[in-house]
């Protein structure tokens, strides 16, 4: 064997070696297969954000909440923020590369006597999140399969129909991240082509095959007001400005699931450094390709009230019928599915593994259950399948209504982006005590991370706010009602339960050298008062 073999084959066990050393530092044992390079790691999160599956999900919801002045530079504004929020994320996550991403930073990141509570909200807002997410996907892809079966045939969909498909899409997704994981990276490859060629390819179409093309008056200038049930929007109601506030949902929400690239760190080479860029990456690349995107929908607008209410339901689809014909339009509907598929996918790649890990430290009901990795598959197949049960349940009200689906992904967005915001502001508070990773943003690391913390707090009263008028049972954005379960379930459960058991991320490898099951609710305060006396004995020691 030549020496260039040597070193090729013997860089990856090195590299793993010190990725699993790195893990043991912070108290895990490495029981997830560990063969994600960089590209994978990004590949995760750019197919989560998904640009071809958040815009045509919500661009209807986009052309009436603002029009195509808010899309675009609404657009431009949240990928500005979104990259300062990533930036704050990618130096936390340098320094604590696991699994459990911002539940577990919010614990390494705050003093010790509040370290538990800061880990057990954010956990819960961040499963929250990626449940609603896979949700807002996977029932967007449903529905455009739903609406591609129309074109050619007599089918019609139905409420039963769409939720058997979204049943279908969401049990395939299972089935794919329980056997699949040999070839989830394999898989991941592909999705990363499909997305960017698919979607160059979809906005060359239809540029070219366009009959005519809106004006760029019309692009970036034409603002719409349809958020009035009655006919009498918020614009006119309140004003514009909220409405293009409210309007920014299409492109926040689109713009959301990079956390994926922190919660696959221990499945990942060289997680420390791999982990940030990956976020980074999926962020910027996701942001020049969404925009390219948009502009193309937008130009390509044939008839602007046929697209508002198209008879497919979907204006997208009704721009590619417009355009390219129906079967050309059959065919980017086959890139536009394919893409939200892949999305959907790893998108149950990543909340399962953000479950695993915050059962792994027993934060979720039938934790001791929930947190096993199958010894066949290297996957927590057990998680897979609950995250595929919540996000069907989840997605039930949106059966028929384009309110609660716009509300879902409002859930989505408010989630993530809260358990994305905890951490960076205890980064903040206690910015003297944090230790850097191997990346960090020196003297700008501060104020990136202030200026993400008040753009968070921003979007998490924004997308709570009513979005069609007048508010009633049928327009009301339950989102709040969502975001308030949560907060009460976790914020109650604490106080009743939690606090007493619950202390945060657990040190596995050193409580079983103890003998102690740290899965075991009832041997948590065996665990922590082994801690404390260890803790005394080094400080007198000292």
């Amino acid at each position: 064997m030549s020496a260039e073999e040597k070193v090729d084959h013997g860089a990856p066990i090195r590299s793993t070696e010190k990725d699993e050393a790195e893990l043991a530092r912070m108290g895990y044992k490495q029981e997830l297969k560990r063969d994600l390079g960089l590209m994978q790691n990004f590949g995760v999160s750019f197919s989560i954000i998904s640009v071809i599956t958040g815009i045509p999900s919500l661009f209807l919801y986009g052309l009436v909440t603002g029009g195509p002045a808010v899309m675009v530079w609404g657009w431009v504004v949240v990928a500005c923020f979104t990259m300062l929020v990533g930036l704050a994320m990618a130096e936390i996550c340098s320094a604590h590369p696991t699994s459990g991403g911002p539940y577990f930073w919010a614990a390494m990141l705050s003093r010790k006597k509040n370290a538990a509570l800061a880990s057990w909200i954010t956990g819960w807002f961040n499963l929250l999140g990626q449940v609603a997410v896979t949700t807002g996907i996977s029932f967007g892809c449903a529905n455009f399969i739903s609406t591609a079966c129309t074109l050619g045939t007599s089918f019609e969909p139905t409420p039963a129909t769409t939720i058997g498909i979204y049943a279908a899409v969401l049990f395939t997704q299972g089935l794919t991240n329980t056997f699949g994981v040999e070839i989830l990276h394999q898989l991941n490859n592909i999705s990363v082509w499909w997305h960017a060629v698919g979607t160059t390819s979809l906005v060359i179409a239809i540029l070219a095959k366009a009959p005519k093309r809106q004006s760029a008056s019309f692009v970036f200038r034409q603002f719409l007001d349809g958020t009035g049930a009655d006919g009498v929007g918020w614009g006119e109601r309140s004003s514009h400005a909220y409405v293009a506030v409210i309007g920014i949902l299409m492109a926040q929400y689109t713009l959301t699931g990079f956390d994926a690239s922190a919660h696959m760190t221990e499945e990942t080479h060289n997680a420390a450094m791999s982990g940030s860029i990956g976020i980074i990456m999926a962020i910027g690349v996701s942001a020049l390709l969404g925009w390219f995107l948009l502009l193309g929908l937008l130009f390509s607008i044939q008839d602007l009230p046929t697209t508002l209410d198209s008879p497919t339901g979907q204006p997208v689809a009704q721009i590619f019928l417009d355009t390219v014909g129906e079967k050309g339009a059959i065919v980017l509907m086959v890139i536009v599915i394919g893409a939200m598929y892949f999305c959907g996918t790893f998108s149950i790649t990543s909340n399962s593994r953000m479950m695993y890990a915050f059962a792994r430290d027993g934060g979720i009901p039938g934790h001791k259950f929930l947190a096993k990795v199958s010894p066949r598959w290297k996957s927590p197949v057990r998680t897979v399948w609950l995250a595929c049960t919540l996000s069907f349940i989840l997605g039930l009200p949106s059966l028929g209504s384009s309110v609660a689906f716009a509300a879902a992904t409002s859930i989505a967005t408010i989630g993530l982006y809260i358990s994305y915001g905890i951490p960076i502001a205890l980064r903040v508070v206690y910015r003297d005590a944090f230790v850097r990773g191997p990346f960090h943003l020196g003297r700008f690391s501060y104020p990136v991370a202030i200026s993400a913390v008040l753009w968070i707090a921003f979007i998490s009263i924004a997308f709570v706010l009513p979005q069609v008028n007048p508010v009633n049972s049928q327009t009301l954005n339950y989102s709040i009602v969502a975001v308030g379960v949560v907060v009460v379930y976790s914020v109650g459960f604490w106080l009743l339960s939690a606090r007493k058991w619950f202390t945060g991320p657990v040190r596995q490898i050193e409580a079983e050298e103890l003998g102690i099951d740290v899965l075991d609710p009832a041997q948590a305060d065996k665990y922590e008062g082994t801690t404390k006396v260890k803790e005394a004995s080094t400080a007198e020691s000292v």
